[in-house]
This record gives structure tokens, C-alpha cells and sequence, in this order.
């Protein structure tokens, strides 16, 4: 396990869920190998979607950029390794 070498760039979640965030973000690097950026998201977002209700969004690699809206209270950008890990929950809009 890797816990404590994250380095936060940005967040608006609760402490618990950074935790939580960067837990599951180790787990993965645990299970795959670190060029398997997909199959490490899919695991970080099956793992939130679990625990924080379906609608997350995991993005992982060392090179990227992105814009995005997100849900208040549910964004993080961190770095683990040699990767970069983006977790956010999107907004859903309501129909009209």
C-alpha cells in the first residue's frame, strides 16, 4: 500500500472522502500495472460508485487536461506515483 505518498494539487471533498480517494486510488496500483490507466479507473469509479452513489468519474494518466463540472463537495486531483488521478461526481440536470 501506498498510503500517505499522495500529494493533493486540489479538492473540494470532505477529508473522509479524500481518504477514501486515495485509499482506493493504492488499492488499484496494487492490482494493476501502472501503464493499465483504464482498469485503474474503472476501479476507483466501481469503487465510489459503491460507496457514494453511481455518477463518478475517474480520470488517470501522467499527461492530461480536461474541464469539467462537477457535483459541490465531490472533486479531487491528485498525484500517486507517477500518475495523476482526477475523481469527480458529475452534475445531473434535471429535465425542463
Amino acid at each position: 500500500m501506498l498510503e500517505g505518498k499522495a500529494l493533493v494539487q486540489d479538492t473540494d471533498m470532505p477529508g473522509k472522502m479524500q481518504i477514501q480517494a486515495m485509499d482506493a486510488a493504492s488499492k488499484a496500483l496494487d492490482l494493476y500495472d501502472v501503464f493499465d490507466c483504464k482498469s485503474i479507473a474503472a476501479h476507483i469509479k466501481k469503487d465510489f460508485d459503491n460507496k457514494y452513489g453511481s455518477g463518478w468519474q475517474c480520470v488517470v494518466g501522467s499527461n492530461f487536461g480536461c474541464f469539467f463540472t462537477h457535483s459541490k463537495g465531490s472533486f479531487i486531483y491528485f498525484k500517486l506515483e507517477t500518475l495523476n488521478f482526477l475523481i469527480f461526481k458529475g452534475v445531473t440536470s434535471s429535465a425542463p
